[in-house]
């Protein structure tokens, strides 16, 4: 049994100097008192009369309190204002409380504020100074529905806020103290009770609260009630106050918890509470069940609560629930916004759906997968995937017609990636069989491009597609990443054959224009080109499986077997010429002279001509390097090819290539060094680095390989351009040229006389010539024995008695010697070729 405390604001002795505490129960520390003291001390109000009667004191508040000790334990208290004190002033008080130690509650469990008003309070000390021991309190009756339904909904528009402020008080100490401003602390007392009902039994024996006090700053519960005429402190960050004296608050209130338990007092259902009134989901689900309506978030919470918990509801639960959530008639075009399922709830339902559908009847399921699908399709939410049973047929038949604008609509919104909704609602739409046949070619055609992603330019296509702005021949490009297929679009391919055969159709439109982007996304896609037998040969070859680069044959031998996995000749449609040549030769490669050559003889120009893939040959040719010996011979087919297709600036390339050649053969003419540099010096648009590079040096070794003709040599000399020179010097440094001069002593005759030839004639020719003979010949000759020295003077001797003497002048040993060979030619004469 509790401890009893009884105490009053008038002591007892003629001077007043009693101890106020009137009854003390055993074993009450002091310091407990003095605790008490602060706690159960009583003031008027402000505006209170002056000099009460007997029925005025009776309106006063009373100041019903649940305080936490520091101690641990609580004192529950009533303290009543009784008199006037000695001033004359109502002042006088009298209180009485209940001590419960730490861990302790009162008789039979229950609650504090059940007590408000009990028969158990005395207004004045007993008379023998012994109160009645309390092994039980009876309750007021507060709690009952019936008495605090009607106070919850004439305070309907503070509920929602206060419930919100409760919890979060009751969960965190440190969240402040809620303020109730009343007229009366007994509906102060009314709305604890209301808080104990929403709160975990547990937080609500752990409330503490007080139902009047005129300074609430001083207050030390967590509920403190208040008068108008108290102190106020809404000031003060620290209290939540709310003052039904006044104007209720506007406004939605974002706590869901708070505004269900609300929602729920209002309609008069608080035994809801009983179970677990702190899970928001079971808690809506019970409202939803009970018929009473919800906020769009409260409903999501209960649509996420019974996904949960579905395989442990029984069937009446769920049949309840859906026929809460299904309540009224199903969205179509004309429902207003305002009665559309938010974006969460929306969400939540079909998730629900996805539990049900399918494991109950869709008597049952049936409702809630109309809404799901008819919000879906107005309220831009998720596309639930039904069944064909999902939907009862009545249902499907008004759903078909109320939804058909919308889903065609949807479809054809460019708007929404066409993998995401639009193609969900294709899906709807063929479940409700609404006819969306006509936008098929359209959504097809957005798929194929988002699939492969041709926002950013492709220029891999190689020259197969287009000319190259490059003339040396350079295609430079990247591709797109390759992110596999949707899965949902995967699902449409092989469920929807209209679908399938336009999306085929414009991917293989695609993959003729840029066969290299397609693919690369059909390589990993999983699209079953295998469930259409023919056509759509592009795509086919797109999807062949990915070959790493390798040798020439090897890659002729891939674009023969693209050819066949075409199934369509190039004769008959030269553009799979196109995709195929540009697959086997993606990116920066091209084919060799070798490999085009073969392309051109075996396809035949007008194949070549149709198909677009000229320009991939001739490129071919023009960058070739300088070790493909087959690419003369290529740009001699091509010349002879497209005699008329060609531009001036790509006919004097390939002529210049074709002559490279020819040098060294009986064909090659005359006048080589004029010939090569007037064709590049007329072309009509700059001669490609490659090409420029390979004639410099086949005229180099040309003129290096035997006795050059004067006037070749003259032409060399006399031209100083700077590459062919350079070309020219590289060459004679060649391991090549070192080791004919070591072993053959007439062709270091022959390549003394060219190289102290025309001197004068071009200061660039000089550095050449010098620089050979000091550095390749000099060391040459100096290195061959006395025998082929020999053979070598004679070769001089027999060439001319002139220039036997500049050798051994040039090769006299000593500082003379090499002074006379830099002299030998300074001062003579500059002789032109065949003076």
């Amino acid at each position: 049994m509790p401890a009893q405390l009884h105490y009053t604001s008038a002591p007892s002795g003629s001077d007043g100097s009693g101890s106020p505490f009137t009854v003390v129960g055993a074993d009450v520390p002091q310091g407990v008192l003095r605790e008490a003291e602060r706690l159960i001390g009583y003031e008027t109000p402000r505006d209170s009369p002056e000099r009460p009667d007997a029925e005025q004191l009776k309106g006063f508040p009373k100041a019903f309190s649940f305080s936490e000790l520091a101690d641990g334990g609580r004192l529950l208290s009533r303290t009543v204002c009784t008199g006037t004190n000695d001033s004359g002033r109502p002042g006088a008080f009298h209180a009485h409380a209940f001590l419960l130690p730490s861990g302790t509650r009162l008789p039979d469990g229950v609650l504090p504020i059940s007590t408000w008003e009990s028969p158990r309070w005395a207004e004045s000390t007993p008379p023998d100074g012994r109160p009645d021991p309390v092994d039980r309190v009876e309750p007021s009756g507060l709690l009952r529905k019936e008495a605090l339904t009607p106070f919850a909904r004439s305070r309907g528009g503070w509920l929602a806020p206060f419930f919100a402020d409760l919890r979060a008080v009751a969960a965190d100490p440190g969240a402040g103290q809620i303020v109730v401003v009343e007229h009366d602390s007994a509906d102060v007392a009314r709305w604890i009770a209301l808080a104990c009902t929403v709160l975990p039994r547990e937080q609500a024996h752990r409330l503490t609260f007080t139902t009047y006090t005129r300074r609430p700053q001083e207050a030390r519960q967590q509920v403190v009630g208040a008068l108008p005429s108290s102190e106020p402190v809404t000031h003060d960050p620290r209290y939540r106050v709310h003052d039904c004296t006044a104007q209720p608050p506007s406004g939605p209130v974002p706590d869901t918890w708070a505004e269900l338990s609300a929602r729920i007092w209002r309609a008069g259902r608080p035994e809801l509470f009983g179970n677990s009134p702190e899970e928001l989901g079971a808690l809506a689900v019970s409202a939803l069940t009970s018929g009473i309506d919800l906020r769009t978030d409260a409903r999501a919470a209960a649509a996420s609560w019974a996904a949960e918990q579905a395989d442990t509801l029984p069937d009446e639960t769920l049949m309840a629930l859906v026929a809460g959530l299904c309540g009224g008639p199903v969205p179509h075009l004309g429902s207003r916004s305002a009665t559309l399922p938010g974006e969460d709830e929306q969400t939540a339902l079909a998730a629900l759906l996805a539990r049900l559908d399918g494991r109950v009847p869709a008597s049952v399921s049936g409702p809630l997968a109309a809404r799901v699908l008819a919000s879906a399709v107005l309220a831009r939410g998720p596309v639930p995937v039904l069944r064909a049973g999902s939907l009862t047929a009545r249902a499907h038949d008004d759903l078909a017609r109320d939804l058909a604008p919308a889903l065609r609509a949807g479809i054809a919104d460019t708007a929404e990636p066409a993998s995401g909704r639009p193609l969900a609602l294709l899906r709807a739409a063929d479940l409700l069989d609404v006819d969306c046949q006509d936008q098929l070619p359209e959504l097809a055609e957005r798929l194929a491009r988002e699939l492969v992603d041709t926002s950013a330019p492709d220029t891999t296509t190689g020259g197969a597609t287009k000319p190259s702005p490059e003339p040396t021949g350079t295609r430079h490009g990247s591709e797109p990443p390759a992110d596999g297929c949707p899965a949902a679009l995967l699902d449409a391919v092989h469920t929807h054959p209209g679908l399938r055969v336009a999306l085929f159709g414009s991917l293989d439109t695609l993959a003729s224009a840029e066969p290299t982007a397609v693919a690369r996304v059909l390589r990993d896609s999983g699209l079953p080109l295998g469930l259409q037998q023919s056509g759509f040969p592009h795509l086919r070859m797109c999807a062949a499986p990915a070959v790493p680069p390798a040798e020439s044959g090897d890659r002729l031998d891939r674009f023969h077997g693209l050819l066949r996995t075409a199934g369509v000749s190039p004769h008959a449609d030269p553009t799979v010429l196109r995709t195929a040549l540009s697959l086997t030769w993606s990116g920066d490669e091209l084919p060799t002279g070798q490999e085009a050559g073969l392309l051109l003889k075996e396809l035949g120009s007008d194949s070549h001509r149709a198909a677009g893939t000229r320009e991939l040959l001739i490129e071919a040719a023009l960058a070739a390097p300088p070790d493909d010996r087959d690419a003369p011979a290529l740009a001699t087919d091509l010349l002879r090819c497209f005699t008329t297709e060609l531009r001036p600036g790509q006919r004097t390339a390939l002529q210049l290539l074709q002559f490279t050649g020819l040098l060294g053969t009986a064909n090659e003419g005359e006048e080589w060094v004029a010939r090569v540099l007037s064709l590049k010096a007329d072309a009509a648009e700059p001669v490609p680095d490659t090409v420029a590079e390979r004639a410099f040096e086949a005229l180099a070794w040309r003129l290096l390989e035997g006795t050059a003709p004067p006037n070749e040599l003259y032409a060399l000399a006399r031209s100083a351009e700077p590459r062919l020179l350079a070309a020219y010097e590289r060459a004679a440094r060649s391991d090549r040229v070192t080791e004919r001069l070591r072993t053959g002593p007439a062709y270091v005759a022959a390549r003394f006389c060219d190289w102290s030839a025309f001197p004068g004639t071009h200061p660039a020719w000089d550095e050449t010539r010098t620089t050979l003979l000091t550095k390749v010949l000099r060391p040459t000759v100096r290195a061959l024995p006395a025998a082929d020295q020999a053979e070598v003077e004679a070769a001089l001797d027999h060439a001319g008695r002139g220039r036997l003497d500049a050798f051994r002048a040039w090769n006299r040993p000593g500082a003379l010697g090499r002074l006379a060979g830099r002299l030998s030619g300074r001062g003579r004469r500059t002789e032109q070729p065949g003076t």
